[in-house]
């Protein structure tokens, strides 16, 4: 009878055992899966995607209305915002050595109530092979010439002619660049469209920039 007993008792131990495993495993990999979902993997500037060998991660957004800054990310060093206190309206610029990726200059230049001539003489003295990234606030058109338009748009830009009173814009572009950036976007200030009172929405744009080779 005691060892019916015992029989017994490892049976019922061994099933105990049976079903904690099988349900440790379910609840385990459950678990795993909401890491996993929850947690998904960070990469430079937040981007969505990591960018290839050889290659600088860059992220940018322009301004909001008149109320919040720009934003300028390279190589998950933010370069350019409002935290930094480095922007400010108009046209906000970061040049980047386009072979290393360091940081050169931040400025912003007032294309409301400033003088351009500034502006125009800084982007002519831009050494060639730099990475050259722009973002507007508040307004990055008023005070622009048709010498600054053709001094941006040598630097690969397609939409410098059509930017106008607060629209908001972010261009990622070059010195000496042999074709035009892909890296542009325009979005137009529209009464119909405008997200917020007199502004448009911001603009964001990410990517990959490929390293000066020699």
């Amino acid at each position: 009878m005691k060892t019916v007993g015992i029989i017994k008792f490892a049976i019922a131990v061994a099933g105990f055992l049976v079903i904690f495993y099988i349900i440790s495993n379910l609840f385990g990999k459950k678990l795993d899966e909401n890491i996993f979902v929850t947690k998904p993997p960070k990469f430079k500037c937040e981007i969505a995607k990591p960018c290839p060998e050889k290659h600088f991660t860059f992220k940018m957004t322009s301004g909001a209305a008149d109320v919040v800054g720009p934003k300028i990310c390279v190589n998950d060093k933010i370069l350019m915002s409002a935290v930094k206190n480095n922007v400010g309206r108009g046209i906000n610029i970061a040049l980047v050595n386009g072979k290393t990726g360091d940081v050169v200059d931040t400025k912003y230049f007032d294309m409301w109530a400033g003088d351009v001539t500034p502006f125009n003489e800084f982007l002519k003295k831009i050494p060639d092979g730099t990475i050259v990234l722009m973002a507007t606030y508040d307004d990055g058109a008023t005070k622009l010439t048709s010498e600054s338009r053709k001094l941006i748009s040598d630097l690969g830009s397609t939409s410098i002619n059509e930017l106008s009173l607060r629209d908001n814009w972010v261009f990622a572009g070059g010195k000496r660049i042999k074709t035009k950036s892909p890296f542009e976007k325009l979005i137009k200030n529209n009464k119909d469209t405008n997200k917020y009172e007199g502004w448009p929405e911001f603009v964001e744009m990410e990517g990959c920039i490929p390293q000066k080779q020699d």
